[in-house]
């Protein structure tokens, strides 16, 4: 009985490391992706006319 309990927790364990690392990844790319387009546009600033 209490082994199946320890799988089951191994498992979701294992699945929490896994999407948090997951979301970890994103998050580094999404702030790299920001900072690129933000350099961008403070590059480009002079030829943005509204």
């Amino acid at each position: 009985m209490g082994e199946k309990a320890f799988k089951t927790m191994q498992g979701a364990g294992a699945s929490n490391i896994v999407i948090g690392v997951v979301l970890l990844v994103v998050g580094v790319a999404a702030g790299v992706i920001t900072i690129v387009h933000g350099a961008r546009l403070l590059i480009n600033k002079n030829e943005i006319t509204f």
